[in-house]
């Protein structure tokens, strides 16, 4: 019997899960250095500007997020999953980047003064007329990242993310020490853009003559049209909230929300959206293979609880000193509402697995409809609870994201072929280790005599750390050896 030089299933399905483990180290292992490296920045010039800049910031975002939703990247999803991405359709994508960019870009302008009317704040109109440069940098980004990603080559998009977010973070800095105050939040992301843009087209080797003859493009566009649709849904939900507490809150109380939302959703924000990625092209890899998929998808849900519970539950178990250190005391009143949005925060991470999962398996419209739950239920939830102030917003997270999960929960397993109880079997050991880990910390805090806010957050530090890593070797010690053979590149 002659020796083939084809690879075996096993073969590829080996060299793809080393690819995936690869891209993980490159595009989270990076992600999580230029993140340090960037909150250090951040928590710096939250020190140094006050709650009402970060109000101000939250108003145009509730804009930008919008139309950054259209800008192209559902195009970008839809070139790395198509079979045929030659040069006439790498050209076509680049045309329609620039051109549907271009349309945001007037659109931002055109609608400032709306936006700032309806906010009763005319600084938001210039403020979102600066912003609308960060369309121009778009086209070449997103053309670059769906090139690389087709190759599942992270290596070079973690440098350039990283060179980028060194870019933004300088930036911050440089502009509050100078004291430009919201406008630092603008000039950032300008910065960063700039940089990330220049980095990628090179890493990737893209710059080429756009293509505008679109015949032959239909697939594209109607994939990127599903996921735009989805993504718009996602906006629905994600900016329902900051979008009617600020008609109704001054922008310091809003600054408090917004600020106690980016502390409480780093994981879930600034985490999970690469290791998504790095999902979405595996995944795509796999649809034909329901089951090695479904066995994927849990073991990836169980990998991220593992990191993302002891977060969240520690954030709201030591919300008062953190804030205190991190924030500095002029945000003393955030301490509660970082507390009670922590606590949400594990259906947010479950639910934003989802849709690479349906997406990478032709079924960008499971993430649509999930997304149009999401739509309807929480900013419901959100006009009842703002007349309650800030609690009463979370409240309305309490009461209409178990909801939601559950809904698109149902939806989305049947299609990429997991069964529920695999799901629940494979986070649960997780969830135990975290609200253990909450208990013991939140005891000890209340033994602890009176201290400094710094000496008390690293004795409640090292003490979770200590009863989470405890108990997971105790209680659940395969799900610690998975993810340190994950780490170790041992199969498992």
């Amino acid at each position: 019997m002659t020796e083939s030089t084809a690879q075996s299933p096993n073969q590829g399905l080996e060299s793809l899960k080393d690819q995936v483990r690869s891209a993980v180290i490159w595009r989270s292992g990076t992600q999580i250095l230029g993140q340090l490296l960037t909150w250090a920045s951040t928590f710096i010039v939250i020190r140094v500007l006050s709650p009402s800049d970060y109000g101000l910031f939250a108003m145009t975002q509730v804009v930008l997020v919008l139309l950054n939703m259209l800008n192209g990247y559902g195009l970008a999803s839809a070139l790395i999953q198509r079979g045929d991405a030659g040069r006439h359709a790498q050209r076509q994508l680049f045309g329609m980047l620039i051109l549907l960019n271009l349309v945001l870009a007037g659109i931002q302008f055109g609608c400032a003064p709306f936006a700032a009317a309806y906010y009763r704040q005319p600084m938001v109109a210039d403020l979102l007329r600066v912003q609308a440069l960060l369309y121009v940098a778009t086209p070449f980004i997103a053309l670059p990242y769906a090139l690389l990603s087709r190759e599942m080559d992270f290596r070079k998009q973690a440098q350039v993310n990283f060179a980028s977010g060194i870019a933004g973070a300088v930036t911050a800095l440089a502009g509050a020490w100078a004291g430009l105050g919201v406008w630092t939040l603008v000039a950032a992301p300008i910065a960063l853009f700039t940089v990330r843009a220049i980095g990628m087209t090179w890493a990737a080797n893209a710059l080429m003559w756009p293509s505008f003859d679109f015949r032959g493009a239909g697939d594209i566009a109607r994939y990127g049209g599903v996921m735009a649709t989805g993504q718009i849904f996602w906006f629905l939900q994600s900016q329902a909230d900051v979008f009617i507490a600020g008609r109704l809150f001054d922008p310091h109380m809003l600054g408090i929300y917004t600020t106690s939302l980016f502390l409480t959703q780093i994981f879930v924000s600034k985490f999970v959206p690469p290791l998504n990625e790095v999902a979405f092209s595996a995944y795509a890899r796999l649809k034909d293979d329901r089951a090695a998929m479904a066995a994927g998808f849990v073991k990836s849900a169980r990998v991220i609880f593992v990191v993302a519970m002891p977060f969240y539950l520690g954030l709201a178990v030591t919300a008062r000193p953190l804030v205190e250190v991190v924030l500095g005391p002029k945000w003393l009143e955030a301490a509660p509402v970082v507390h009670w949005l922590a606590l949400a925060m594990p259906m947010m991470t479950l639910q934003a697995l989802y849709s690479p999962a349906s997406d990478a398996v032709g079924r960008p419209g499971i993430g649509a409809q999930n997304g149009a739950t999401g739509a309807l239920l929480l900013p419901a939830a959100f006009l009842i609870g703002v007349h309650w102030g800030v609690m009463g917003l979370i409240a309305a997270w309490f009461a209409a994201y178990p909801l939601y999960l559950a809904i698109s929960t149902r939806r989305t397993l049947p299609v990429i072929g997991v069964r529920l109880r695999d799901l629940v079997d494979g986070i649960l050991p997780p969830v135990f280790a975290a609200i253990a880990m909450a208990l013991i910390v939140s005891l000890l805090a209340r033994l602890l005599p009176p201290m400094p806010a710094l000496a008390q957050l690293v004795l409640l530090g090292g003490a979770g750390v200590l009863a989470y890593g405890g108990w997971l070797a105790l209680f659940a010690r395969e799900t610690l050896d998975e993810v340190v053979a994950l780490v170790r590149n041992r199969s498992g």
